[in-house]
């Protein structure tokens, strides 16, 4: 009887045109739109107005806040999202100190973070804690050895260190420090410095005494630029590299002519008309790339693009989550960040997925390309 009647329930709620409200997804979102990160940040933030507002038969919300780059803002912020508004997932936040702030937070919740950060330290090691992180960027390795490949090529024998005195600096020196020590390449100078810095001057001198044949700087956005025109206008005159964390256009247009004959391993995004059309990610970059621009006026930095791919591992991971539980339960958070952890061949803006029990960031060579700056603009290494 009670079947009977919820079914002449459903035909008159139809006939009126009304539709049972569909169980939703919420996902929070925080970025670095504005502060030192915010070259980052705010490409993020502007993405998630094009992430997918409706996955299968689910609705998805996003809130979206600010944490001004301040990792404290960024706790504030999480546990805000996971407490009061009880997200089913969490994307970012920019900055990798950041990142390494929160992720006890998420793991506490059991709520699946994707961060969209530079340094590998928020999924390696792998940990009970870490499980509930996925890193939509490469991991420091895989730009490494493209990298050091290329300074084994060019026939640098001596190299220094100049990287952020934070998560992205540490574990960048740790992963450059041992391929270098591999491919006999003696390091002979390290610095570091902060993100927040106007000078770097000291720093500088020191690696130019040291004399070395190349120089990496590992910094991210705009704090990347400042360590290399640095040494230029001190009359450095070998090779600079750049790790991932340099890949956005305001380093072309506030490194100038000083950034020029650069080398970095990045996204293919940076260069997509070189790309040739049979590269699976062409087609979705082509795609992100035109939704922004349409919707902004202006192409996005890559950075952005690890907000979209954020989304796309979601828009597969939700449904199959959505089998097992429904959203705003614990038992579905946790069947998403197993779902997440299965991602197969999922072709997205940087490369392609594959993400195990080990490997939460999950691209391989097809996540790099070789790069350098060559008349004001970004062009392939060939």
């Amino acid at each position: 009887m009670l079947l009977k009647k919820l079914s002449i329930s459903a035909v008159i709620l139809a006939s009126l045109g009304i539709t049972p409200t569909l169980a939703q997804v919420k996902i929070g979102v925080v970025t670095s739109a504005t502060g030192p990160t915010a070259l980052i940040g705010i490409p993020q933030k502007n993405t998630v107005a094009l992430l997918p507002s409706k996955i299968g038969d689910l609705t998805v919300q996003y809130i979206s806040l600010d944490d001004a780059s301040d990792p404290t803002q960024s706790v504030t912020s999480f546990k805000k999202l996971i407490t009061e508004e009880k997200v089913d997932a969490l994307i970012g936040p920019s900055g990798s100190p950041n990142a390494m702030g929160v992720i006890q937070f998420a793991a506490e919740s059991g709520t699946p973070m994707l961060a969209p950060v530079g340094t590998a330290s928020v999924v390696l090691p792998m940990s009970p804690e870490k499980k509930w992180v996925f890193k939509t960027t490469q991991n420091d390795d895989i730009i490494a050895k493209a990298l050091v490949g290329h300074m084994v090529k060019s026939g640098i024998k001596t190299a220094a260190f100049i990287g952020l005195n934070d998560a992205y600096g540490e574990n960048w020196l740790k992963v450059f420090t041992d391929l270098a020590a591999k491919n006999n390449i003696k390091l002979i100078a390290t610095e570091r410095y902060q993100r927040s810095d106007s000078s770097v001057t000291g720093q500088a001198l020191k690696v130019l005494a040291a004399n070395p044949d190349a120089v990496l700087v590992a910094g991210t956005g705009a704090a990347a630029v400042l360590p290399e025109t640095t040494l230029a206008k001190q009359g450095y005159k070998g090779k600079f590299y750049q790790t991932h964390g340099a890949a956005l256009p305001a380093f072309l247009k506030l490194g100038g002519k000083e950034v020029e004959g650069t080398i970095l391993a990045a996204s293919l995004m940076l260069v997509l008309p070189e790309i040739d059309e049979s590269n699976p990610s062409k087609k979705v970059a082509k795609d992100y790339i035109a939704r922004y621009t349409k919707e902004y006026g202006s192409a996005p930095a890559t950075f952005g693009a690890n907000v979209y791919d954020a989304g796309l591992l979601l828009e597969q991971a939700i449904p199959e989550a959505a089998k097992i539980a429904k959203p705003g339960t614990k038992e579905f958070r946790s069947a998403l960040r197993d779902a997440l952890e299965k991602t197969r061949e999922l072709v997205a803006t940087q490369g392609v997925y594959n993400i195990t029990a080990e490997d939460h960031s999950g691209f391989d060579d097809r996540g790099r390309e070789l790069i350098t700056v060559k008349d004001g603009e970004w062009r392939l290494v060939k």
